[in-house]
């Protein structure tokens, strides 16, 4: 039986019921789109993809919507992460990734310093993503430090 300890290849992990909790928690629930703090449409539980102002959703379809998501967030940094990783790690850069995209995830200080192997540094690296549009908000500020305490294996 493996360790709590034990940290895995990135293709061996998979999104947790973790952070899709996590997820919709941060991003709440809305069933009409909205605008964004930097103002792109929003639905559900934070998706931005194809969506557009007038779109409606229920609380299945934005769950559906969430897991289909958050997978293709995870797949979408799994080629940018070249260490093993614990799940909590993972959970955590899964749930930073579908809020800042997988693309500026993996172009992140943050990935330079997972591959470098240092893990307390990446975790760090979670808190400077506290901005939109240029301003700390503090929603995200409350975010980062759930994500990073979760990327540090604390309870969040």
């Amino acid at each position: 039986m493996a360790g709590k300890n034990l940290r895995l290849g990135i293709g061996a992990l998979g999104i947790s019921a973790t952070v899709l909790v996590s997820i919709a928690l941060h991003e709440g629930y809305r069933d009409k789109a909205y605008k964004d703090a930097v103002g792109i449409p929003t639905i559900g539980y934070g998706e931005t993809a194809g969506v557009k102002m007038g779109d409606r959703t229920t609380p299945e379809r934005a769950l559906v919507t969430l897991l289909s998501s958050a997978n293709r967030h995870a797949d979408a940094i799994r080629p940018c992460i070249h260490v093993p990783l614990h799940q909590h790690e993972f959970d955590a850069y899964v749930s930073l990734a579908y809020n800042i995209g997988a693309g500026n995830f993996c172009r992140s200080t943050l990935v330079k310093k997972l591959n470098a192997k240092d893990y307390a540094g990446a975790c760090e690296e979670i808190r400077r993503w506290n901005k939109a549009g240029g301003k700390v908000l503090a929603g995200l500020t409350k975010r980062r430090e759930k994500e990073y305490r979760l990327c540090k294996g604390e309870k969040t």
